[in-house]
């Protein structure tokens, strides 16, 4: 047998016993995996699902139905709020004042056309109605 023959035999037989070695390996670890790291990716993991647990609000659409400023837009507002509360009280109705002007939004939808949907059904007693972006407040979960 030849030198190059002998070599080529070698290099396969080195080849099929690694290949072997590593396939019962395999078997044997099969179902278990052991991961290795730096106790510091533990606490910044933890550190991210507390900052997570924080949050309430996302970004969204409300549908705002009332604005105003000057002489008794407070209690304005207050009518418009506690008129929609009492006819949509599974929606969330929301009061606020930035200066000058108090409003009136409502909603918390993910989508702009989940708010539309909700918008056509309002114009005839809020023809003013619009849609807007705003923080709303996340779903319930489970």
């Amino acid at each position: 047998m030849n030198t190059l023959a002998s070599s080529y035999l070698l290099l396969f037989l080195l080849t099929v016993t690694i290949n072997s070695a590593f396939a019962q390996e395999q078997v044997v670890s099969e179902g278990k995996t052991e991961i290795v790291q730096d106790s510091r990716v533990e606490m910044l993991v933890e550190k991210h699902v507390q900052i997570n647990q924080k949050i309430s609000t996302m970004e969204g659409f409300r549908i705002q139905v009332f604005s105003d400023s000057g002489n008794n837009s407070k209690n304005k507002a207050q009518s418009v709020y506690d008129e929609f509360q009492s006819r949509f009280p599974e929606t969330g109705v929301y009061l606020s004042f930035k200066s000058p002007n108090y409003r009136v939004r409502i909603g918390d939808f993910r989508t702009k056309l989940d708010a539309q949907r909700f918008l056509i059904a309002l114009t005839a007693d809020y023809p003013n109605a619009f849609i807007i972006t705003d923080q709303i407040n996340l779903p319930k979960t489970n």
